[in-house]
């Protein structure tokens, strides 16, 4: 694999383009189309109108350029989980829940996908695979604080396990429904069903 070219040289110029955000925008076009495991870089060059010299100045490799795809989509997840990860009144507790797997349905919805490659593709490169194990470990780690906060597990239930379950429970349901698969492709239904499953598993059935 080539190694990133100039990286104390110029900053590459073409017509005023900003050509980092150029091939991100082109790989993105292109995820539209195909897996990312048939992609190239020859690929991105063609569809953003780059010279690889311009590529490998920026990124690495196409691994590389996924990663910050990734990290922008997830750098959203972690705002709309924040009602939940920061409320006060029980009372606003389903609300909260709701709100935040919602949110994160949508995000999934709209980014469908890069989250797609991301999940498909983290085992076959080492920085896709610590960069997904590190955000999942994220969200782990803010459901596993909110949970002790609340006293909310049963006993003998360990909070860091239970909150790393509920946490890659929903990437595999909102994967699936990315993938269109019955019946989590209906929104709505997966919202319901991820919200009655954190609900029951925190607080108990009473806390509908």
């Amino acid at each position: 694999m080539e190694a990133r070219a100039g990286r104390r040289a110029p900053q590459p110029k073409d017509d005023g383009r900003d050509l980092r955000e150029v091939i991100l925008a082109a790989t993105r076009g292109l995820l539209d189309e195909r897996r990312f495991d048939e992609l190239s870089v020859a690929d991105i060059l063609a569809a953003a109108q780059v010279a690889r010299g311009s590529f490998y100045f920026y990124f690495a490799s196409k691994h590389e350029v996924l990663a910050e795809l990734v990290r922008r989509a997830i750098a959203r997840g972690h705002e709309v989980a924040q009602p939940w990860l920061t409320h006060d009144e029980p009372d606003q507790r389903r609300a909260s829940v709701r709100h935040g797997i919602s949110h994160g349905a949508r995000l999934w919805r709209e980014e469908a996908p890069v989250l797609r490659a991301i999940v498909e593709n983290w085992r076959t490169d080492p920085e896709l695979t610590t960069l997904w194990r590190d955000q999942m470990a994220g969200f782990t780690a803010a459901t596993t604080e909110r949970i002790t906060s609340d006293d909310a597990t049963a006993p003998g239930v360990d909070p860091a396990a239970l909150g790393a379950a509920l946490t890659w429970l929903g990437e595999r349901l909102y994967y699936l429904a990315a993938l269109d698969v019955a019946p989590f492709a209906d929104e709505d239904t997966l919202v319901e069903v991820l919200t009655h499953i954190w609900m029951t598993s925190l607080y108990g059935e009473s806390a509908r």
